[in-house]
This record gives structure tokens, C-alpha cells and sequence, in this order.
């Protein structure tokens, strides 16, 4: 009984033994002895235990009663704050059903009021969170997508050096065509040399101490040999208090390979002291020739022709030594400017106004295949025409220039119009052939050596009946995608168990315990030129793709063919679309597992059928000495765990029933991206189950039936 109701039934008790008490002493005082003597009488022993025992049920009626009042006055009270609870802890949108008392129905109404009120706030402060976190990821966006079109190279790392983002420009400069050398959540410590790294961080943490955001600089050298210019910029760590920083968060770094700038200033350097080295003995004896001419004008005549021929000699020699060290700048020059793609009518719209603001001349489109993209040297070729516009001006008058570009066979074919009097052939000849002066640049670069650098061609030609003159310059097309293989559309691959997926080792022990969401994966497929690896099939495709928080990382791929150095039968050749003349030439398996280890490296790898393509590794550590000691998981045996009624588990099957599209089927890298989806999919299922972490997945899929199939 609560202390409330203890109280509701023992007050009323209380109040009517004060009253009998009272009443009863009231009337004793009031009689005269001789009335107490009779009363005495009376009562009696026995009567007086009745009378105690009347008294006692009088008391207990009476607490009854109160107990019941309290009670009936009570419950509202109960329910009203235990509704206010709900509303407060569980359920904003719960509301009081108002009871009891008309004081209690008034409290309830002003609750419900109050809960109308704070769910409007709630809702008001949940529409600004959520307008805040999508300006918040649109500048995300944005500023990754901004990253990833910058020709600078970009990583930004965290404190301890993990890689959070990078762009295209870094996996070329860095990836040399292997990803396996970066990603996201990968260690920078990889690429650049940790001493250098943590030198640059101390030197960061000691700027942001002195209120300073400069940065530092450090050269570095990669595996292969080249030389990056690395800035590092600290990304400072924002105080409590918002209004200063508390340390260093992470760091950004732009690289540039400084290679080729370093070969060439040291080229520079080398071509400027031997023309110096090459004129001062000749400029020395040329000087002595002619002093000595001066000094002595009674020289006899076959001295002084001595002394002549001297003097013509060095002259010849250095002019000689001064048109090969101009030859060999100009060759320099003509690979400065690396080629760039881009379209073919952004090249004219340069051009144009490069035309327009230098020469004074008018240009016009004449005719432009708005979808050309070409891949060219867009300063060089903007001065290139302008060189020839002002030509055209000063020596011809041609106030007009038009454009014409069309594709051509392989190539971009554009044409510089004019109307007016035509060139001769020698004249166009020399144009093509004279380095180009333009509003105050000189260069010695030729239109014929840019054409010639493009791998294109240019000539002067006539239309006469439409009474123009154009130079046409043949130029090169951008590089368009490869388009998929031929693919097969079935498989008869093995379910395959002979290896061991379950077994233990230090890497999966460590990891049984993590939640399967919060690990990195490497998601592959092989395929091969048959099904028995043991009876001589080799592996002729890997395909990889990384999962990292939950999010299959497209630009973080692994893709090689692989020479088997044997025959392909015709029948595989069905399923894959990989023909003998496509292997040819392609690493073979000791080159690309080491490669394909470092992509994988502190992952759990994901297949589907996986023991099937482990079997094909396993058999290779010998030869290759590779070994993946990582944990492995199969999604045709976690599709098992999670859906048990189901008849199929076949890759088409699974991503059918979870909604996966199914693309690039029987090619390596589109099987690993198909059940890189499917195995994400999955894991909220499997979660469903019970199944969260690592370990758990891996003691389910070794009981289920296919796990126990031996081939």
C-alpha cells in the first residue's frame, strides 16, 4: 500500500477516536460520583471488551471508506502524470485523456496544449537540422566535386594519416594505373615517407600554435623514381568554444611531379654552359684575330689571310653551336604544354578571341560539330592560328577569318576560311615553317612542329568555285570509352569447397568481433579457362572493388587480364568474351597477384562462390609466394543464412530478390561490382538475424548446407 493510501485510510480512523475519546470525556466529567459508581458497575470487564471491539470495526469501516475516497480521487491524478512521462520520454505525439476532477480536466487540456506546442518547436527544429545537414552535404558535394575536377593533385588525411579524399588527378600521379596504392581510409604513410609526413605535422601543430596557417613544403620521391613537391596544409581543429582552433585536425596535400621541370632546368643549365663554354675560346680567337688585323695594318698579305680565316672559321663554328643550342630549346619548348582534352569548340572560342583581341580581325563559325572532343595543345595551337591571321592581315588585307571543324575519319579536321587573294605555295610553305611572332610573343615553334607535335598534318589548299582559301589542320580525337566485352550469358562454374573458407588465422580473429558495417572490404571475382584448377585451369581476369562505411567505391577498382601462358578453349571463351588475341602481351599471374594483394591488403575479402576462386589462389602461393591471410566471407553462403526457403543462390538469383541490377555479368570487375550491391544488401538481413558482426557471419554460413559440400 502506498504511503498515500496508508494515510487515506488511517486519518478517518484517527479523527473518530479523537471524537469517541472527547465525546466520551465530555460526559465523564459532566456526572456526579454517584453516577460514575453506577456506570462503573456497568461496565463491566466483558462489556468493556465489546466496547473495544465495536470500536475497532468502527475505525477499520471508516479507513475502508477513506482508502476507496483516496483512491477514486487519486487515479486520475496517476494516469495524468504517467501520460506526461509518455509525452516527455517516448511518444511527443501521445495526448492526455482528460479524467477525474474538473481541476484535473482543466491540468490535462493545459497539458495537451503545452504538448502541441513543443511538438510544433520539435518539428520547427527538426525542418532546420535537416535544411542545415542538406546545405551541409551540398557544400560536400560541391567541394568534392570541385576536388575531383582540379588538375592539382589532392589527398586530405586525418591526424593519423588516413586518406578521406582525393581526387583523379592524385590516383595519376600516385596510382601509376595501380590503385592499389591509395583510398579512401588507406594510410598515407604508404605513399609518402612517414618521417617526412610527421616532420611536416610537427611543423604544422607549431604554426597553428602561433596563430599561424602558412603550411610547409617538402620534396619527396615515389617507388618509381620521380620526384612530387608536396605543400601540406593544416586543417585546424575548431575549439569548444568556436572561436579558435585547439589543434590540428588533419591536413591537406597538393602534389606536383616536378620530374620533368627538374630534368629540364638541369638540360637548361647544361645548354647554357656549353654555349657559354662553346663561344668564349671562340669569341677569344676571334678577338685576338681581329686585334692583331687592327694593330698591325702592314701585316703581309698571307698573314692577314691567315688571320682571316680564322675569324670566318669561328665565326661558321659558332654560328653552328648558336643554331643547334636554338634547335635544341626549341625542341624543349615543343613538349612544355602537356596535350589536354577538351572540346573542339572551347579550342575555337580561344582561338577566336586570341584572333579577335591581338589582331583586330573578325571571326566566324562557319561550321562546328558541337560534340568533338579533341586532345591538343590549346595555347600552342591558339597562337599557331593567330600567327597566321596576322599574316593574312598585314600581307594580304583579309579583314575576316572563318572556321569550319568536322570529324574526319580518325581524326578532327579544321579549317582556317578566308576570302581574297590566293597564296602562293612557297608563301604558305614558309608560313607553316617560321616560328610564330604575335602581338610582342616571340616563339620558336613552328605551325609545322605543333601539327607535327599533335601527330597531325596541315596543308594550304584552294576552292574555287566558292572562290576561299583555307589552311585545313588534321588534329586528334579525345579517347573514347572502351566499350564492354562480349560477354557470355551463362555459367556453369562449380559451387566450389575443397578450400577451406572458415579456417582461423591472427587477421580474422582479430576482426571476428567488429560489426560487419563498420569493416573495409575487397570485393572480387576471377574468371578462368575452365573449372579445374587443380587439373591445370588458370586464372585469365581478377576484378576488385573496396566497400568502405558502407559504400561500394567505384573509382577504387582492380582490373587486370592475365597471360595463362597456355591455350584458352573455345568453350570458356563463350562465357567471358576473353579472346587469346586480348591476353596477349598481358602480365602473367606472379606479376598481378602481388598487385592485387597490396589492393587488398587489411580487408576481409567478399565473393561470390569465393572458395571457387580462393582454390585458383591457394594453388598459385607456391609459384607466387602470395599468400591472403584475410578473413573471406561468400554471399552464396550468407544468401543461404538469410533466406534458408530459398530453392537458388545463384548470383542472378540473389541480386534479383534484392533488387541489385545486374551489369557487366561473366567480366571480372562487373561480377565484383554486382555482389559488392548484393553483399550489401544483405547485411541488414543478416542483421535481422542476429547476425552483426564478423564472427557471427562466419559460424553461420559454416553450418549452412552449402558449406558442407565438398567438390
Amino acid at each position: 500500500m502506498s504511503r498515500g493510501a496508508l494515510a487515506a485510510a488511517l486519518v478517518p480512523a484517527a479523527v473518530a477516536l479523537v471524537i469517541l475519546g472527547v465525546g466520551a470525556g465530555f460526559l465523564w466529567g459532566d456526572l456526579d460520583p454517584r453516577e460514575r459508581e453506577a456506570i462503573g458497575a456497568v461496565l463491566t470487564p466483558a462489556r468493556i471488551g465489546l466496547l473495544v471491539l465495536f470500536g475497532l470495526a468502527l475505525v477499520t469501516v471508516l479507513a475502508v471508506l477513506g482508502h476507496r475516497l483516496f483512491a477514486r480521487l487519486a487515479a486520475p491524478a496517476r494516469r495524468l502524470a504517467e501520460d506526461v512521462r509518455v509525452i516527455a520520454q517516448s511518444n511527443a505525439a501521445h495526448r492526455v485523456a482528460p479524467s477525474g476532477a474538473a481541476e484535473l480536466r482543466v491540468l490535462a487540456s493545459a497539458v495537451n496544449e503545452l504538448a502541441e506546442v513543443r511538438s510544433a518547436l520539435a518539428a520547427d527544429v527538426a525542418a532546420t537540422v535537416a535544411d542545415a545537414n542538406a546545405r551541409v552535404e551540398a557544400e560536400r558535394s560541391r567541394l568534392a566535386a570541385l576536388i575531383a575536377e582540379l588538375d592539382q593533385s589532392v589527398l586530405v588525411c586525418n591526424r593519423e594519416g588516413r586518406i578521406l579524399l582525393y581526387n583523379a588527378a592524385a590516383q595519376r600521379i600516385l596510382g601509376g594505373g595501380d590503385a592499389s596504392l591509395l583510398g579512401l581510409g588507406r594510410s598515407v604513410f604508404g605513399i609518402v615517407d612517414r618521417n617526412l609526413i610527421l616532420h611536416a605535422v610537427e611543423a604544422m601543430e607549431r604554426q597553428l600554435e602561433r596563430r599561424e596557417r602558412e603550411g610547409t613544403y617538402f620534396v619527396t620521391a615515389t617507388g618509381d623514381g620521380r620526384l612530387l613537391r608536396v605543400q601540406a596544409a593544416p586543417v585546424p581543429e575548431q575549439a569548444a568554444t568556436g572561436a579558435d582552433v585547439s589543434g590540428l585536425a588533419g591536413y591537406v596535400l597538393l602534389l606536383v611531379d616536378v620530374t620533368e621541370s627538374v630534368d629540364a632546368e638541369a638540360k637548361r643549365v647544361a645548354l647554357f654552359q656549353r654555349l657559354v663554354e662553346g663561344t668564349r675560346a671562340g669569341l677569344a680567337s676571334i678577338r685576338a684575330a681581329s686585334e692583331n688585323l687592327a694593330a698591325h695594318p702592314e701585316m703581309e698579305e698571307g698573314q692577314r689571310t691567315r688571320f682571316a680565316g680564322i675569324i670566318q672559321e669561328e665565326a661558321v663554328r659558332l654560328s653552328d653551336l648558336l643554331h643547334a643550342t636554338t634547335a635544341d630549346a626549341s625542341e624543349r619548348l615543343k613538349v612544355r604544354w602537356p596535350l589536354e582534352e577538351m572540346r573542339g569548340e572551347d579550342l575555337l572560342t580561344l582561338a577566336r578571341s586570341r584572333i579577335e583581341r591581338r589582331v583586330g580581325q573578325v571571326t566566324k563559325l562557319e561550321s562546328v560539330d558541337p560534340e568533338l572532343w579533341l586532345r591538343v595543345d590549346s595555347f600552342s595551337l591558339a597562337q599557331g592560328l593567330g600567327y597566321l591571321a596576322r599574316r593574312l592581315q598585314e600581307e594580304f588585307a583579309v579583314r575576316e577569318v572563318r572556321f569550319r571543324l568536322l570529324p574526319a575519319g580518325g581524326h578532327a579536321q579544321l579549317d582556317m576560311l578566308w576570302r581574297g587573294a590566293p597564296l602562293a605555295s612557297e608563301t604558305a610553305f614558309a608560313w607553316q615553317n617560321e616560328p610564330f611572332t604575335l602581338g610582342g610573343e616571340d616563339s620558336p615553334l613552328t605551325l609545322a612542329q605543333v601539327i607535327e607535335r599533335h601527330g597531325g598534318e596541315t596543308w594550304y589548299q584552294r576552292d574555287l568555285p566558292a572562290q576561299l582559301a583555307y589552311f585545313r589542320l588534321l588534329l586528334p580525337l579525345a579517347e573514347g570509352r572502351r566499350g564492354n566485352r562480349g560477354r557470355g550469358e551463362t555459367s556453369s562454374r562449380p559451387e566450389f569447397y575443397d578450400f577451406d573458407l572458415f579456417r582461423r588465422s591472427a587477421a580474422s580473429e582479430a576482426l571476428d568481433e567488429r560489426p560487419l558495417a563498420d569493416l573495409e572490404y575487397t570485393v572480387f571475382d576471377t574468371e578462368t579457362t575452365g573449372l579445374n584448377p587443380a587439373e591445370g585451369d588458370e586464372i585469365i581476369a581478377i576484378g576488385a572493388v573496396r566497400i568502405l562505411n558502407g559504400r561500394v567505391l567505384g573509382g577504387e577498382t582492380f582490373e587486370s587480364l592475365v597471360d595463362p601462358q597456355r591455350s584458352l578453349p573455345e568453350a570458356s571463351v563463350a562465357v567471358h568474351g576473353i579472346t587469346r588475341d586480348m591476353l596477349a602481351g598481358q602480365p602473367p599471374i606472379d606479376a598481378v597477384l602481388p598487385r592485387f594483394r597490396r589492393f587488398a591488403e587489411d580487408t576481409v575479402l567478399v565473393g561470390h562462390n569465393a572458395a571457387f576462386d580462393m582454390r585458383f589462389l591457394q594453388l598459385k602461393e607456391a609459384q607466387t609466394g602470395v599468400r591472403f591471410e584475410q578473413p573471406v566471407l561468400d554471399t552464396l553462403l550468407l544468401s543461404a543464412v538469410a533466406h534458408p526457403e530459398q530453392g537458388s543462390h545463384s548470383l542472378e538469383e540473389i541480386a534479383g530478390r534484392l533488387g541489385v541490377n545486374v551489369v557487366g555479368r561473366h567480366t571480372a570487375l562487373g561480377d565484383a561490382l554486382v555482389t559488392a550491391e548484393v553483399f550489401l544488401r544483405l547485411v541488414p538481413v543478416l542483421s535481422e538475424h542476429g547476425i552483426r558482426t564478423l564472427g557471427e557471419a562466419r559460424a553461420a554460413a559454416e553450418k549452412t548446407y552449402y558449406a558442407r559440400l565438398k567438390y
